[in-house]
């Protein structure tokens, strides 16, 4: 399939933004401002994804309810992220961020309070992360969608690549963080994440240029333009079997039941609060690795050699996680699969961001973030329920399967021979 027989799915923009493609990425200060403050954000929500499940057992003592907390959260993401992607071809996206980390701020305040006072359940945590989880979800598409406002198309692989940098460098971070403020209270691991979504919304303050572009006439908020990003995906040659393998990769690999399955599995085991964030933060450490080396792997390594070495590496590290011995293996190996996620990460949102107009980046983006989050709670809920049946053993062969009958979409056509990015932009 040739580049020069597709045509342009939607109409160009009717005005174009941007710095100057000779400011080098690290010198673009709006850029970087927007890269720091997601990193905030990103950083007190990996830290939830530790401090959460740690909460639930501690409260409940039991690996599906605090499954239930994770899949509550992928299913508020979800449907908030379409929320976000209309709100962010709309309305004012420095306001909508910074409405979010607002309510970040006093919902984790109030409810580190409550943890300090005594008075926290079960339905209190599920509540105070499924509601964050909605202002996650609303901000993620909107930040997004900024991307283009903010980097030339020159650069927009480069960005894609730091963008990885963040989220797992947050990954990273964030586990081990708040093995280490649970271990000296509850309420520590929030109170800190509070005190990052403040700092986040200053950062955002500090972004000079406009974060969307200036459209002809004014499209009315309703039901068909929210669910025009899953027509785009849909009719997309590129993204949309690209989808279809992520959908299924997720639902043996999705973060949250990966890192449930290695935290339930350390505690099992006996390890120490330390050490379960030390485990998951192996595995972070892997998918940092790898997006630090994703700008270099992604200019020269083909992008279909890259989604087929990270669909066949899934199952092959499953497998080896039924015979790892001890805690801390585990987690590298997990960071084996990781590794190899921020590269196609790059490649998929560089696709995204050069072959979708601005004016429709918010809602593709939102779409992107449903789909690829679809299978998830599905996913998270069958870990906690097989560990709790069978243990590990079951988990990890679980995971072994699904991964292997979802590496079985790469083996087509499209996938076998993709293009690079910057041949899409000339759509």
């Amino acid at each position: 399939m040739t580049i020069e027989h597709r045509r342009p799915l939607l109409p160009p923009d009717t005005a174009v933004a941007g710095p100057a493609a000779t400011t080098p990425l690290l010198r673009n200060q709006d850029f970087q401002s927007l890269w720091s403050s997601r990193f905030l954000a990103g950083l007190g929500k990996e830290s939830g994804e530790v401090a959460y499940p740690l909460l639930m057992l501690t409260l409940a003592g039991s690996a599906a309810e605090a499954g239930l907390v994770g899949a509550a959260q992928v299913a508020t993401t979800m449907v908030a992220a379409v929320v976000g992607g209309s709100l962010a071809d709309r309305v004012n996206r420095r306001a909508v961020l910074l409405v979010c980390d607002l309510g970040r701020l006093l919902l984790l305040l109030a409810f580190a309070g409550t943890l300090l006072s005594g008075h926290a359940t079960a339905p209190t945590v599920i509540g105070t992360a499924v509601v964050s989880s909605a202002f996650m979800g609303v901000s993620n598409p909107v930040a997004m969608a900024a991307i283009k406002q903010l980097v030339p198309p020159a650069q927009m692989a480069d960005a894609a690549a730091q963008n990885q940098i963040r989220f797992f460098t947050t990954t990273a971070l964030g586990a081990p963080l708040a093995g280490f403020l649970f271990s000296l209270g509850r309420a520590y691991p929030f109170l800190a994440e509070a005190l990052l979504y403040l700092v986040s919304g200053a950062l955002i303050l500090r972004i000079r240029r406009p974060m969307q572009a200036r459209h002809e006439g004014t499209e009315r908020m309703s039901p068909r333009g929210a669910v025009l990003g899953f027509v785009l995906l849909a009719r997309h040659p590129i993204l949309r079997p690209m989808l279809a393998w992520i959908v299924c990769f997720n639902l043996a690999f999705t973060q949250t039941g990966a890192f449930l399955a290695l935290i339930a599995t350390a505690d099992d085991r006996g390890a120490s609060h330390l050490v379960v964030g030390l485990t998951v933060s192996l595995a972070g450490t892997g998918g940092l690795l790898g997006a630090l080396a994703a700008g270099v792997v992604v200019r020269q390594v083909r992008p279909s050699t890259i989604f087929l070495c990270t669909a066949w590496a899934a199952p092959v590290c499953a497998l080896a996680l039924l015979v790892a011995p001890g805690v801390l293996p585990l987690g590298l190996i997990v960071g084996c699969v990781f590794a190899a996620v921020p590269c196609v990460n790059a490649v998929f949102y560089s696709y995204v961001a050069t072959s979708v107009p601005d004016r429709y980046q918010g809602r593709a983006l939102g779409a992107v973030t449903f789909m690829s989050l679809l299978s998830q709670p599905i996913g998270i809920l069958m870990v906690g329920l097989l560990f709790d049946l069978a243990g590990p053993t079951l988990v990890f062969l679980m995971m072994a399967v699904v991964s292997a009958l979802a590496a079985l979409f790469t083996l087509g056509s499209t996938m076998r021979d993709l293009p690079r990015p910057e041949d899409v932009a000339r759509w």
